[in-house]
């Protein structure tokens, strides 16, 4: 990487840094493409040759986290079943992924601008759209993986619905808890991810007591 490069990406960095501390401190709908300029010391229009606008800089790093999740399922051993496939692509990738978030901001800021996009109906709105297209991309990685064709066999997308369902509920009880740290995530992902197979096969029934 030359000089040139190394410096439109500490530009990047910047912005990115200075959009999610001003989402995390006074809010995202507060917060204009001009305030996170205004941070960095440039234009808007040097702004917006890094960014489409600031929405692409709160979701920046969540999409990040996505992709290595993407490559992690793709690279699991072709004869582990599909759930478990997911569950240790998602588990086992958790300190590759945050080495790559730190990188770009510090976790603790990353974390609580995931609250950010919880408590922002035009924020969680968006996320809630990329979790369905990331769904659909995991479904025809796991068809493919199992020799299926998702628009004819359902299992693939009904078990990647149900994984990210399991994500999507950690991901808002953890917002609304106390502890935003990444241990209190991940614990809570692994818990609840650990709890699908005895979801899906016990009887939930409790027999009254004699």
């Amino acid at each position: 990487m030359n000089l040139r490069e190394r410096k439109k990406l500490r530009t990047r960095d910047a912005l990115l840094r200075a959009a999610l501390e001003l989402f995390a401190t006074r809010g995202y709908e507060e917060t204009t493409v001009d305030d996170i300029a205004a941070a960095v010391d440039v234009s808007q229009r040097t702004f917006f040759r890094y960014f489409a606008g600031k929405e692409e800089t709160a979701f920046f790093v969540p999409r990040l986290a996505e992709a290595h999740v993407v490559e992690a399922v793709r690279a699991r051993p072709p004869g582990e079943p599909p759930l478990n496939a997911l569950r240790r692509a998602v588990l086992e990738s958790w300190d590759r992924i945050n080495e790559a978030v730190e990188e770009l901001v510090p976790i603790e800021l990353h974390m609580r601008v995931y609250r950010v996009i919880e408590s922002t109906p035009a924020l969680l709105a968006a996320h809630l759209r990329r979790a369905a297209e990331l769904e659909e991309q995991l479904a025809q990685i796991i068809a493919e993986r199992e020799g299926l064709d998702a628009d004819v066999d359902p299992r693939p997308r009904i078990i990647v619905a149900l994984f990210g369902g399991v994500i999507r509920v950690t991901e808002r009880l953890w917002s609304a808890g106390d502890d935003l740290s990444l241990d209190a995530m991940r614990q809570l992902t692994t818990t609840y991810l650990d709890q699908v197979g005895p979801a899906l096969a016990e009887n939930w029934r409790t027999e009254p007591s004699p």
